[in-house]
Formats: C-alpha cells, sequence, structure tokens
C-alpha cells in the first residue's frame, strides 16, 4: 500500500466570475416584466436607491447625475463603461399604449345574472357554482359535492348548475369536454343523435382522424361523417378564451421599438422598461461627512451596489440596441417585405460580426420583444437556420415551412400531398431537402400527414 505524501505546485487557469458580474449577466437575461420586478425588489431592499417614474429632465435632476458620475470616481468604482449605442426619439412610447382591459369570465357571468329575477338562494348557488370554474371554464364539482358543501338539496343545486350553463359563453360550468361540447350542440338547437354519438363515443376516432371507424359503427357514408366532423370543429373545447381568468400570461412589453422613417430604420430603446435610478442626496452627505464612520461603511456599500444596478441595466439596454442593429442590418429585406425575405441567420453570425461572445448574444434576445410595423415579435424568431439552394443563396428554413404550408393549404383536401410529393416539388425549386425533413417541419407547424388531412 502506497502511503507516499507529496507536496506539488501546479498552475492553471480559472474564470472566477464575482457576485457583480453575475449579477450583470442574470440582468442581461431578463426579460422586461422580470427587470421591472428586479428593479422593484433592489428598490425595497436598498435605501440609497431611489425610483422615479417622472421623465421631466429638470436643471436639479441633471445635477444629480453629475453628482454620482462624481461619486463614482469617489469610489474608486470598478470600470464597467460602455457606449450608448441606443437611440430616444422625441416621441414618448409606452408599452401600455398597447395593452387593453379584459373582462374577467366570472363578472361577466355575475352580470348575467344580475339582469336575472331569481331568488336569493338560487343566486347564492350560482355564485358558488361560478367562483368555482377553473381557468378554462368547466365545473370540477359535482352535483352531490355542490349539495353537501352548501347543505342544500340536490334539486336546487340542479337548478343552479342548469342555469349557469344557459348563460353565455355557451358550454360554460361543463363538468368535462364531452359535455361542454353537447351543451353547444344544445344551444345551437341541433337534434341529431349521431352528432351526439360522436361526441360521447367517437373523439379519440376523431382526433385520429378514423373517419372509418365512426362510418362502420354509425352505418353512415364517410363524407357524412366529415360533415359532422366540421360541425364539431366549429365548437369551443374552452368557453373561457377570450376572458381573463388570472392564467394568462402577462403582457408582452417590447425591448425596443423599430420604425421607419423616411428610408431609413431606427431603433428606439423602451425607455419605460425601467424607472428613472438615482442615489439619495441624504446617503451622499453621510459619506461626506464621515467617511470613516460605520454609517458611512455600510452607504458606501449600498451606493456601491446601486450603481452597479444603474450600469448593468444600461449595459444590458446598449447590448441589446448593438444586436438589434446588427439584425436589422442583415434582416432589412424581412423588414422592407416580409416573412419570404428572412434570411438564413444564426447566433454565431451576430457575435462574430459584432465581436461578441455566442452566449452574450443568445442572453441580449432572450425572451426579448420588439414592436415593429410587422407587429410585436420575438427577436428569436427572426434567428433561422438554412438550407442549400441549388441555383442562389442560401434558403431560411422559415421560408422552406412557408412552401410547405402554402402546398398544403392550397391541395385537393380529397387527395393531400403526401411527404414525398412535396419534397419532389421543393427541389424541382431548387431547395436541397429530404422528405424526412418536410416531415419534420410539417409537424413542427402541426399539420396532420396527408392520410389525416384527407377529407371525403
Amino acid at each position: 500500500m502506497n502511503m507516499n505524501f507529496n507536496l506539488n505546485l501546479t498552475q492553471e487557469q480559472k474564470l472566477v466570475m464575482t457576485q457583480q458580474m453575475q449579477l450583470s449577466i442574470k440582468i442581461l437575461q431578463m426579460s422586461g416584466l422580470e427587470l421591472q420586478e428586479h428593479i422593484d425588489r433592489e428598490a425595497q431592499e436598498n435605501p440609497v436607491l431611489e425610483i422615479s417614474y417622472n421623465d421631466s429632465s429638470n436643471e436639479s435632476e441633471i445635477k444629480n447625475r453629475l453628482d454620482y458620475k462624481e461619486l463614482v470616481k469617489y469610489l474608486q468604482f470598478d470600470n464597467y463603461s460602455h457606449q450608448y449605442y441606443y437611440k430616444n426619439d422625441e416621441e414618448e412610447i409606452s408599452p401600455f399604449n398597447f395593452v387593453y382591459e379584459k373582462k374577467s369570465l366570472r363578472q361577466y357571468l355575475i352580470e348575467q345574472l344580475i339582469d336575472m329575477s331569481i331568488e336569493a338562494k338560487l343566486k347564492e348557488v350560482c355564485e358558488f357554482i361560478i367562483d368555482n370554474l377553473d381557468s378554462k371554464g368547466y365545473l370540477d364539482l359535482e352535483i352531490e359535492e355542490i349539495s353537501k358543501e352548501l347543505k342544500i338539496k340536490k334539486e336546487l343545486a340542479n337548478k343552479a348548475l342548469s342555469l349557469v350553463q344557459s348563460l353565455d359563453p355557451p358550454g360554460i360550468a361543463a363538468r368535462n369536454l364531452k359535455e361542454c361540447l353537447k351543451l353547444q350542440l344544445q344551444r345551437k338547437g341541433c337534434q341529431d343523435i349521431n352528432l351526439y354519438a360522436i361526441i360521447e363515443n367517437h373523439l379519440e376516432n376523431l382526433g385520429e382522424s378514423r373517419y372509418g371507424v365512426i362510418a362502420k359503427t354509425l352505418e353512415i357514408d364517410l363524407k357524412k361523417v366529415q360533415e359532422y366532423v366540421d360541425i364539431i370543429k366549429t365548437l369551443n373545447p374552452k368557453p373561457s378564451s377570450g376572458f381573463y381568468t388570472g392564467d394568462e400570461v402577462k403582457y408582452i412589453t417590447p425591448d425596443a421599438y423599430i420604425r421607419k422613417i423616411g428610408d431609413d430604420y431606427h431603433i428606439i430603446m423602451n425607455e419605460d422598461l425601467s424607472p428613472k435610478l438615482t442615489i439619495n442626496e441624504k446617503y451622499k452627505e453621510i459619506i461626506q461627512v464621515d467617511e470613516d464612520s460605520e454609517a458611512a461603511s455600510y452607504v458606501k456599500d449600498k451606493i456601491n451596489n446601486a450603481l452597479f444596478l444603474i450600469k448593468s441595466i444600461e449595459h444590458r439596454k446598449s447590448t441589446i440596441y448593438k444586436v438589434l442593429a446588427k439584425i436589422l442590418e442583415m434582416q432589412k429585406d424581412y423588414f422592407d417585405y416580409g416573412e419570404k425575405y428572412l434570411k438564413p441567420m444564426t447566433l454565431k453570425d451576430i457575435s462574430e460580426s459584432i465581436n461578441m461572445h455566442e452566449s452574450t448574444v443568445s442572453r441580449a434576445i432572450k425572451e426579448k420583444y420588439i414592436n415593429t410595423n410587422r407587429g410585436t415579435i420575438k427577436i428569436k424568431d427572426l434567428f433561422t437556420t438554412k438550407l442549400s439552394h441549388n441555383s442562389q443563396e442560401d434558403v431560411s428554413t422559415t421560408i422552406i415551412k412557408k412552401e410547405i404550408k402554402e402546398l398544403i393549404d392550397k391541395e385537393d383536401k380529397s387527395k393531400p400531398l403526401s411527404d414525398q410529393a412535396i419534397c419532389d416539388y421543393l427541389n424541382k425549386k431548387g431547395m436541397n431537402i429530404s422528405r424526412r425533413t418536410v416531415a419534420k417541419y410539417r409537424e413542427e407547424m402541426n399539420i396532420k400527414s396527408s392520410s389525416k388531412r384527407r377529407r371525403f
């Protein structure tokens, strides 16, 4: 057994990330909403940090900016300086201009109850049912549970449920998908027993387009099955659609606006995304009066943190601007003419052209949106891989997908195009693509195979 103990000296290189470096990276990859929440938390924890939502640029504010520039020198703050790549526009653009108020589902249903002349007890039971609807508008309670919970007779619970189910939107307060669809058929006045039979017994066959099984069971032809399926597809499996239920994703806040002025596009960073951050004057005085005291040491640390937060936010803004400026340069045809002109573009293409690490570009575009004349779009959606093209330059996969979708939209539905047929057509146009790639892109677009797209 070897029990030798030796002392060896080795030299190696390591990158140790400080807490401030980690915070800077974290802030860079935050979405607009996450950034706002982070600033609010920091303001609560750091007493020297002041938040101002006022845009005015009066003399005292300008003086304050100059003061903390001097304060940076005083504290010998690490140099995280950067150029200001972003532009300001005279026109104030707020993300709240793109937000509209959603009426809650509960509010809409209660308003309908108010207009009805019903007894107080029945109304209370109806409100209980409404309060127990889930985010889809379904009721996850049975009559027995309602009766037991409210200590009422089942007849009253049934009456209240029927009343709620008679409200708009159709299908509301159903206990499951089948009941939801049936309620909507009843509202339409439909009495065809085959439709109800398909919903009750053949939803799985319907989803898998096994129309032959349905036709054989109901003893009807395929064309009739297709007609029934078309009717069922008009029904809404989620009655709460269009109403605020509390589960929706919060509104999207764009990090920047791209506007065409004359012949040129301009990037306008969203200044409303983060409030004005400054250092409270009173805390500066503490340092100036007695810089060696324990209080001054505490304040110095808090000011250091506040200054780093301010610089990190500005660095985030300038990095996003720099990335957007290059994207705009590479994808000008897309902004001018639309999706068909989206060129292949990868993170590596951008990072190499602006001398920035690929991971930094990835963080800069993560969960970030821009508002353009084509609507609010996710920056990441502008990045696409490429396929080789026999006669022209490389083609974006987005364009390939668009070609596939257009072919399927125009196909003869009684004889849908197979993946191989689509592949052959695209290759004739000079696009080097395989059948498996066509199938992959089709599935990514949630388009069914030819056998399931067939109409009779």
